[in-house]
C-alpha cells in the first residue's frame, strides 16, 4: 500500500471515529434527547458544511502553492467551528457571554493555526524549490546536483534520496558511455593502422609487379608470398571484426549441444602446438579423467580457448611454459590458463577484454592480431551464461573462464 492510499484509509477512520465521538457525547451530556438530537444535527451539519467547502476550495487551489493549502486545510475547521458556536447561541445551548469566549478562542486559536500552516507551507515550498532545482540540474547533466534530505517530510526526503540516486546511476550511465566511446576510437584507430600497413605493403608490391621493376622469378614468387601472407592478414582481421560485432550485438545464434570439455582443450593445445614449439614454449594441459560435459556450441567455446592460448603463447618468452588445467567447482566448469610471461601492469588488468585494446606504446602487427581476441572470447563466454577473469600470477599471467554444466561423466548431461 502506498503512503497515500495509508493515509486516506486513516482520514476515512478519524472521520468515522469523530462521528462516534459526537454521537456518545451527546448521549453523555444529561440533556434531553431533544436538545441531543439537535445538538447532534448541528454538529454532523457543520461537518459536512466544512467537509464541501473544504473539497471546493482545495480543488479551487490545487495548482496554487502548499502554503495556500495548507492555509486552506487551517481556515475551514475554524469557519465551521464559528459556525457551530453561532448556530449553538441561537439555539440556546449556550449564552452570548460564552458565545462571545468561544469565538475569542476560536479566533486566537485559528490564527496560530493559520500562521502555522503558512510557516509550514513556505518551509515545503523552499524544499520543493530545492528539489525542482536539482531534478533540473540532473536534466542539464551535472554530475554534481545532489538533493540531500532534511526537506521537513518524509516523502520530500524520500524524493530526495530517489532523485540522488538516479543521479548516481546517471553518473554511472555518462562514465560508461564515455569508456565505451573511447575505447571505440581506440579500436577505430588500432584497426586502422593495422589495415594501413599491409595495405601499404600490398600497394607497393603490385606497383612494383606492374611496373616491371624485377623480373627475377625467385623475388617475383617472394612478392607473390607476400601478398598472400598480407591478405589472409586482412581476411583475419575482418572475421575478427565480423565474429565480435556478432558476438556483442546479441545477434549469435549458437547451437546448444552436448559437448566435452577435456576434448576442446585437447583440440584448443593441438592447433596451438605448432606455434608454441616454433617459438619455443612448453605447451602443458591438464585435464581432469573423465568426460566433463557441458551445454554449449562447440565452435565458440574453442574458438575462446583458442584465443586465450595464442595470447597466452604469443607473450611468452621462449623456453616459457603455458599450461592449462581444468576442473569442476560446483556446478560449473573451471578452465585456467596460465602462462610466465611476467604478468599484465595492474593499470591493464581492467583493460585487456577491451576491444583493440593490446598495452604495447608502439602498434606493431608483426606482433600479430588486432587485439580483438580477448574481447572476443569474454564475449562469447557472456553468451554461455558464463565469466572470464585475469590476475597476475607468480610469474606470469592467469586467465580463467568459468562455464555452467550440465553433468559430469555423463549423468545429467544434455542430450
Amino acid at each position: 500500500m502506498t503512503r497515500a492510499a495509508s493515509l486516506e484509509r486513516w482520514a476515512g477512520a478519524l472521520a468515522v471515529a469523530g462521528g462516534l465521538a459526537l454521537l456518545v457525547a451527546g448521549l453523555r451530556s444529561g440533556m434531553g434527547a431533544g436538545d441531543a438530537a439537535s445538538l447532534l444535527a448541528l454538529g454532523a451539519g457543520t461537518a459536512l458544511v466544512a467537509g464541501g467547502l473544504a473539497a471546493f476550495l482545495l480543488g479551487r487551489a490545487r495548482s496554487r502553492s502548499f502554503a495556500v493549502q495548507v492555509a486552506v486545510v487551517a481556515v475551514v475547521p475554524l469557519a465551521a467551528a464559528l459556525l457551530a458556536t453561532f448556530l449553538g447561541a441561537r439555539a440556546m445551548f449556550f449564552s452570548a457571554h460564552d458565545e462571545a469566549a468561544l469565538v475569542i478562542l476560536l479566533l486566537g486559536a485559528g490564527t496560530v493555526a493559520v500562521v502555522t500552516a503558512l510557516v509550514l507551507g513556505s518551509r515545503v515550498a523552499r524544499s520543493a524549490e530545492t528539489l525542482v532545482h536539482a531534478a533540473r540540474a540532473l536534466g542539464d547533466g551535472d554530475r554534481l546536483a545532489t538533493a540531500d534530505g532534511g526537506h521537513g517530510s518524509a516523502e520530500l526526503d524520500a524524493l530526495a534520496g530517489e532523485l540522488d540516486e538516479s543521479a548516481r546511476r546517471l553518473d554511472e550511465a555518462r562514465r560508461r558511455e564515455q569508456a565505451l566511446e573511447a575505447s571505440r576510437r581506440e579500436l577505430i584507430a588500432w584497426v586502422s593502422h593495422d589495415l594501413r600497413t599491409p595495405l601499404a605493403g600490398i600497394r607497393a608490391i603490385a606497383e612494383a609487379l606492374e611496373d616491371g621493376i624485377t623480373d627475377d622469378p625467385a623475388t617475383i614468387d617472394r612478392y607473390h608470398a607476400t601478398l598472400g601472407r598480407e591478405v589472409e592478414r586482412l581476411g583475419a582481421l575482418v572475421d575478427d571484426l565480423f565474429e565480435l560485432s556478432r558476438a556483442q550485438s546479441g545477434v549469435l545464434e549458437l547451437e546448444w549441444v552436448r559437448c566435452s570439455l577435456d576434448e576442446l582443450v585437447a583440440d584448443a593445445i593441438a592447433g596451438l602446438r605448432p606455434v608454441a614449439d616454433a617459438k619455443g614454449v612448453a605447451l602443458e594441459g591438464r585435464v581432469p579423467g573423465g568426460d566433463l560435459a557441458l551445454h554449449g556450441s562447440p565452435p565458440e567455446l574453442l574458438r575462446v580457448l583458442r584465443n586465450i592460448l595464442a595470447n597466452a603463447v604469443r607473450h611468452t618468452p621462449a623456453d616459457g611454459a603455458v599450461v592449462v588445467e581444468a576442473a569442476v567447482d560446483g556446478p560449473d566448469a573451471l578452465v585456467s590458463v596460465a602462462d610466465t610471461g611476467g604478468g599484465i601492469p595492474e593499470e591493464h588488468l581492467d583493460r585487456v577484454f577491451e576491444a583493440g585494446f593490446r598495452g604495447d606504446a608502439a602498434r606493431t602487427p608483426g606482433t600479430g592480431g588486432a587485439g580483438l581476441g580477448l574481447a572476443i572470447a569474454r564475449a562469447l563466454v557472456a553468451a554461455h551464461h558464463g565469466d572470464i577473469t585475469v590476475t597476475n600470477d607468480g610469474a606470469g599471467a592467469r586467465f580463467v573462464v568459468r562455464l555452467p554444466v550440465d553433468g559430469r561423466n555423463g549423468v545429467g548431461a544434455p542430450g
